[in-house]
């Protein structure tokens, strides 16, 4: 099985390093004629799909799906099914975090065997990077990946993110960890990114990073 790092680099080489992204929000879908409903939400993610097809990397907002419930998560399945058979890797932004079981099923939802599987899924540490494991067991498993939110642009975050610990900011120790988890899968690209906002306000050291990097 070839893991998510290898893919990514190989639809990078071949495609480009954007990473585009599917936000499908209402003042959005007003402005392009569609209905706020799920049927407009299919419209607009039909026009995604066909936009996109030869970039590498699309990043669906799980958040704008779900707001139209059952219906919403059906376009999504069939959003992320056809950008796959269009060889678009899929990183749905769901920033899912939790411990145990929860984090288990959360797993097994976005990068396990489900139909909502994605080719990566982005992830919170901030109950402890321990609480990650479920979700990166199941993702290595599978061939996939996960994208560690460190260093994010929202400036509410930079209270915790930017705190000292262990000598060092909670970003760059996230960054660290991830690096660590990259490392000891093995040789070769890691499979565990980080995300960094474009304009956090105190970006962590990344020089020694063995992952991608969402910005």
């Amino acid at each position: 099985m070839t893991g998510f790092g290898l893919r990514l680099a190989e639809a990078k080489a071949r495609r480009g390093p954007l990473c585009l992204g599917i936000d499908p929000h209402p003042e959005l879908l007003r402005g392009w004629d569609l209905a706020t409903t799920a049927d407009g939400l299919a419209a607009f993610c039909d026009i995604c799909v066909r936009a996109f097809a030869d970039f590498a990397v699309v990043k669906p907002q799980v958040a704008f799906f779900e707001s139209y419930g059952a219906a919403g998560f059906a376009v999504l399945e069939r959003t992320i099914a056809e950008l796959r058979a269009a060889d678009v890797l899929v990183l749905a932004d769901a920033k899912r975090g939790d411990i145990g079981a929860t984090m288990s099923a959360y797993a097994t939802a976005w990068v396990g065997d489900s139909p909502l599987a994605a080719d990566a899924v982005t992830a919170s540490p901030y109950l402890g990077f321990g609480s990650l494991r479920p979700l990166l067991e199941v993702a290595a498993a599978h061939g996939r990946g996960v994208f560690v939110l460190a260093a994010t642009s929202n400036p509410e975050g930079a209270a915790v993110q930017n705190a000292a610990a262990d000598g060092r900011s909670v970003a760059q120790l996230v960054v660290d960890q991830v690096g660590a988890a990259n490392e000891a899968a093995g040789p070769g690209p890691g499979s565990i990114g980080v995300v960094v906002g474009a304009t956090a306000p105190q970006a962590p050291d990344l020089s020694a990073f063995t992952g991608p990097v969402l910005v």
